[in-house]
């Protein structure tokens, strides 16, 4: 690792806790493996209920200090975090392959995205202005302002490391609340790199703590805390429940970006190429982990054969292999688990009479890598017709109308990110008011950014991240009443 790194100050293996790097109480610990070699890259503390409440704590006490400074104070350190980010983007990169296993080239495109939260939300911070309502009643007249929530909470997922913490932490940060932030097991060098960072360019002590551990233990504390009074969660449907009804007890405001299970419908009248290229991208990007990756590929019948072969041959053209090499499109899977999930799913598939036109096993490097896969004649009876893939499956099936897209595309209980390839302007009108989805991407899958909310509806979650909407999930409205002016 530390021969990898440039910077070895970067390669952080101690939670922060109100500015400090520390071990858990009891100096226990958690392997982190590299996915690509199975080998261990190092240790973090196994934290829990004690060092999770240390540092609310530490948040808390903070809380005041932070909240008095203006947005451009709070702004300022928020423009050099991304600087320090920008500029150690080589070792941060190396960093997020070597925990996580996608490409250096989707690792430095990751750290970029993430980091562009950081100047938007500091910007918007300044322009969140409260209200003079319209006089409604002589002699008085009512006022809003907005607050920060106090003390937030963020538990983020192992799939997108560097760009889910900004997307929490940046917004939350700014609207003037102190944070706590829980990583994945599997990532959690990426968070303790940024909390390296953040101590580097000022974020004062206490504004932003990193404990590493115990999912259900940490879990347990943030929930049950009242000094927490805000929960972002991004993983898993059944989890999210799970931390939404620990959360009721306290009232806690919470944001969940859950499970998906995204359409990609191809009409007939498609840009055929740009069709494959965005299916591509939506697909197999970080090895088809992510949770707004295509899930299910409806095709229009006429097109289906076209489609198919020009997708076969970008597929059977992907290089497998570990994503520090330069040479390598799609890294492994994030661990044995994953491999047995995705694997399951494509056997059941094909008993289930699905055609596999390319891949379908474990990929003959071993360990943790699998096969890119394409499917033909997905069924809603299939598991992979309902279950979130997060693999390189592409899975296709058939429809004959619009109507029949709409109807196969919503017959799930999940909302996050659906996509259409169409020139059919008034179509995408009609599909953009009729698809029951959070977010649609029309000849275009490139949803996370910065200006934009990301989030889901139904069972993929609550709250949005990214935009104004992401601000306003950190803040509270409050309302004065000013009488006696007659």
């Amino acid at each position: 690792m530390y021969r990898i790194l440039h910077d070895q100050e970067l390669f952080r293996s101690q939670c922060l806790i109100n500015g400090h790097w520390r071990d858990a109480a009891d100096k226990s610990v958690i392997e982190v493996i590299n996915p690509a070699n199975g080998k261990q890259l190092g240790t973090v503390p196994n934290c829990g209920e004690a060092e999770t409440r240390e540092a609310i704590e530490a948040a808390q006490a903070a809380f005041a200090v932070w909240s008095a400074r203006t947005p451009l104070e709070r702004g300022a350190l928020l423009h050099a975090w991304e600087r320090a980010i920008a500029e150690n983007i080589e070792d941060l990169a190396r960093l997020l392959t070597l925990e996580e296993g996608k490409p250096l080239a989707e690792a430095r495109a990751e750290i970029l995205q993430g980091a562009s939260y950081f100047p938007w939300f500091a910007e918007e911070a300044r322009r969140f202005s409260g209200e003079v309502t319209p006089v409604y009643r002589h002699g008085v007249q009512a006022l809003t302002r907005h607050a920060p929530v106090g003390v937030a909470a963020a538990i983020t997922p192992w799939n997108f490391p560097m760009s889910m913490i900004p997307r929490k932490v940046a917004p939350a940060l700014a609207a003037g609340c102190t944070m706590v932030v829980k990583p994945a097991s599997a990532t959690p060098y990426s968070a303790l790199a940024m909390a390296e960072l953040a101590v580097r360019v000022g974020i004062p002590a206490g504004v932003f703590n990193v404990v590493t551990g115990s999912a259900r233990r940490i879990g347990n504390e943030i929930t049950a805390n009242p000094l927490v009074r805000k929960l972002s969660f991004t993983g898993s449907t059944t989890v999210g429940l799970q931390l939404a009804t620990q959360c009721g007890p306290t009232l806690k405001r919470i944001s969940m970006e859950l499970g998906g299970n995204a359409p990609f419908i191809v009409f007939d009248d498609a840009d055929m190429d740009k069709a494959v290229t965005m299916a591509m991208a939506c697909k197999f990007r970080n090895a088809g982990q992510t949770c707004i990756c295509a899930n299910r590929f409806l095709v229009q019948s006429g097109v289906v054969e076209t489609f198919a072969t020009n997708l076969l041959d970008h597929i059977s053209d992907m290089r497998v292999g570990d994503g520090l090499k330069p040479e390598t499109d799609m890294g492994p899977l994030i661990n044995a688990d994953a491999v047995a999930h995705t694997d399951a799913l494509v056997k059941d598939a094909v008993e289930k009479g699905a055609q596999l036109l390319f891949g379908g096993k474990p990929h003959s490097l071993g360990g943790n890598f699998y096969e890119p896969t394409l499917l033909l004649g997905l069924t809603p009876q299939m598991r992979i017709f309902r279950e979130e893939i997060f693999g390189p499956v592409a899975a296709l099936m058939t429809f004959d109308d619009e109507e029949e897209a709409i109807s196969l595309a919503n017959d799930t209980e999940f909302g996050l990110a659906s996509y259409v390839c169409t020139r059919d302007m008034p179509r995408i009108w009609r599909l953009f008011n009729k698809l029951q989805y959070g977010m649609a991407g029309f000849n275009d899958a490139g949803l996370a950014a910065a200006e934009t909310p990301f989030g889901g509806v139904k069972s993929s979650g609550i709250g949005r991240e990214g935009s104004r909407e992401g601000l306003q999930e950190y803040m509270e409205t409050h309302y004065a009443l000013l009488g006696g002016l007659n």
